[in-house]
């Protein structure tokens, strides 16, 4: 059985990963702090504090809490919201609703949220963050899968998941929340998602995939016609990338399917007045949205997540194939 807790240095600095253990409704209350400085969405919000304390799976519930502090300046980890460093949370669930709890194999862990405070990101906290919490659903769970839902245009979320973790994609789900606002999203803008699974039980990772990037896109296998473009921002002038259209004829395989650099920076910068630059996410939006359709109809999976930086430019890009593994 694993620790509840680990240990793991970052940057020079300790991180504290712990399971919640408490029994007192206060002590769930960070959660919801740090979960509204992340996504700054007053009218989304977690249960109360007392329902949190019964859905942990050491109290009445299937709920696992984790959190991570960062070390004080004696070197000590403080469990409070000053040092709350990131969080994740989920719970049990299962995958056939017909066969629901009566057998073990259908069970799956939902990971509904899996955040780093902003301060503290591109540090890697996130995929530590992970690793922990697969630990935790396969050795004190038993759970062999978990499922989660991210923004298909959200290249960071893609390439850990994917990428590093493995993860497949189970489906593509249009306008999945439909009032989702906050920093992380914006109401003209439908919010698309991902629900992909990482089975446990499989090797981590896609170092199986052979993927020349940059030969693909001399071979012609993209799928979006995409353009770079200098726009008037909300701050400032800035470089974007723009989505036009479907590239017309048949589709290649392995094909890709790009996705904007850093789609949050695109969402917040696009907030403007001008119908034009307002118009990019969405129209990054349809267009992805028509191209995943059309080759999942057509029997392609993804396979991979990659990204290129050439000529100053940084680009995303989806992997998929037709064919069987």
């Amino acid at each position: 059985m694993p620790s509840l807790e680990a240990v793991h240095e970052v940057r020079g600095k300790r991180f504290l990963f712990a399971v919640e253990t408490s029994d007192r409704g206060v002590d769930y209350l960070k959660y919801e702090r740090l979960r509204m400085d992340i996504w700054k969405d007053p009218a989304d919000h977690l249960a109360g504090a007392r329902n949190l304390v019964s859905e942990n799976f050491l109290y009445d519930g299937a709920s696992l809490f984790i959190a991570v502090y960062e070390e004080d300046r004696l070197g000590q980890f403080e469990r409070d919201d000053v040092h709350l460093a990131a969080f994740a949370y989920g719970y049990v669930g299962v995958d056939d609703k017909i066969v629901a709890f009566r057998k073990q194999e259908n069970l799956i862990f939902y990971s509904q949220y899996a955040a780093v405070r902003p301060d503290l990101q591109s540090r890697g906290l996130g995929i530590l963050l992970k690793e922990f919490q697969r630990e935790q659903v396969s050795e004190r769970l038993g759970v062999r899968v978990i499922t989660c839902t991210f923004d298909p245009l959200a290249g960071v979320n893609a390439y850990r998941n994917i990428h590093i973790f493995g993860m497949e994609v189970r489906a593509y789900k249009d306008a999945y929340y439909e009032d989702f606002s906050g920093l992380l999203n914006r109401m003209d803008v439908p919010s698309d998602r991902f629900l992909v699974a990482w089975d446990l039980d499989k090797p981590r990772g896609r170092e199986r995939s052979e993927v020349d990037l940059p030969g693909l896109l001399l071979a012609g296998a993209e799928c979006l016609l995409t353009e770079p473009a200098r726009v008037p921002g909300k701050h400032a002038e800035l470089d974007l990338r723009v989505a036009r259209a479907m590239r017309p004829g048949p589709i290649p395989d392995p094909a890709l399917i790009e996705v904007p650099f850093d789609f949050y920076t695109m969402l917040r910068e696009t907030d403007v007045a001008d119908h034009q630059v307002r118009q990019i996410p969405i129209a990054w939006r349809e267009v992805s949205r028509r191209a995943f359709h059309t080759l999942f109809d057509a029997g392609y999976r993804v396979i991979d997540f990659r990204y290129l930086k050439s000529d100053g430019e940084k680009r995303d890009f989806y992997v998929l194939s037709n064919k069987q593994v």
